[in-house]
């Protein structure tokens, strides 16, 4: 029988549905069915196992998962940071302390001494120590934010998306602890297959996020801006130069990262380009 390779998501919540959304961007159909704890994908040799994030670096490691796609805040908490092999650029927050709003803060200083809520004990006793300061930790799980509100904590240390969670408690974030996105982390222990369908799958996920970041330019330049145009935005290689209809014209075609098309568009509209579409790109095969 042939191997699959088992791949452990959290089984609800944004994570969840990133993931799914990875997966399919990839061209893997799973079904993702209410209450299911497993599913084979139909078109790919891998088997997804929906875990609670808190326990996908154990079941990782373990070897009860293959490869598991984790907040980088649960793995540092929780597992070996040494397992990671692609950073997914999705789910992005950041771990940060927080007092109430009303206070005075001037620096991390504030916290020597006082008591501060989380979920994350051990990254926020690593942050602590290498800002030489000696507070109590109270390890909570949920609703770490209501800790000052009742007088369990002068401070928090929680994860922080918008930050509306905070303001709506009357907090206000003071220090970032860390910043965190989604990563692919792996069991060191793969059989020679299954690496092999895990490098099969890391070349799709590189040929999505490489696609995600950058766009297909089409526009309309005059014959003699071509070469300061190609300039501009070359492209992986050259920009496509095809002759328009109307006489002295070219249309140009080029792929761009998007960060990049912006720094360059009024340059391109002050040497004569037209008709400019910026146009999203599915995959990216180098």
């Amino acid at each position: 029988m042939n191997e699959v390779l088992r791949i452990a998501i959290q089984k609800k919540g944004r994570l969840f549905d990133k993931s799914i959304g990875l997966l399919r961007d990839c061209g893997i159909s799973v079904s993702k069915g209410s209450g299911k704890l497993f599913a084979r994908a139909s078109n790919f040799p891998i088997e997804v196992l929906y875990l609670r994030d808190d326990d996908i670096p154990k079941y990782v490691e373990e070897g009860v998962a293959d490869v598991g796609i984790v907040g980088e805040n649960v793995l540092m908490e929780k597992g070996n940071m040494d397992l990671v092999v692609e950073q997914l650029g999705f789910s992005k927050c950041r771990l940060s302390l927080a007092v109430r709003r009303e206070l005075d803060y001037e620096g991390v200083g504030f916290f020597e001494g006082k008591k501060i809520a989380t979920s994350y004990p051990k990254i926020l006793q690593g942050y602590l120590e290498a800002n030489g300061v000696n507070a109590e930790i109270e390890e909570i799980s949920g609703s770490v934010e209501i800790a000052p509100g009742i007088g369990l904590a002068e401070g928090v240390c929680d994860i922080v998306s918008s930050g509306s969670t905070l303001l709506s408690n009357g907090l206000k974030e003071v220090e970032v602890v860390m910043k965190s996105q989604a990563v692919l982390m792996v069991n060191e222990a793969l059989s020679g297959e299954k690496q092999t369908i895990l490098d099969r799958l890391l070349f799709r996920i590189k040929s999505v996020q490489k696609a995600r970041k950058n766009k297909y330019i089409l526009l309309n330049v005059p014959n003699d801006k071509v070469a300061e145009i190609s300039q501009l935005i070359p492209g992986m290689k050259s920009p496509t130069v095809l002759p328009l209809a109307d006489s002295g014209w070219s249309s140009l075609h080029s792929v761009v990262p998007e960060d990049e098309f912006w720094e360059v568009i009024d340059e391109l509209k002050k040497l004569g380009a037209e008709g400019i579409l910026v146009v999203p790109i599915e995959k990216m095969v180098l």
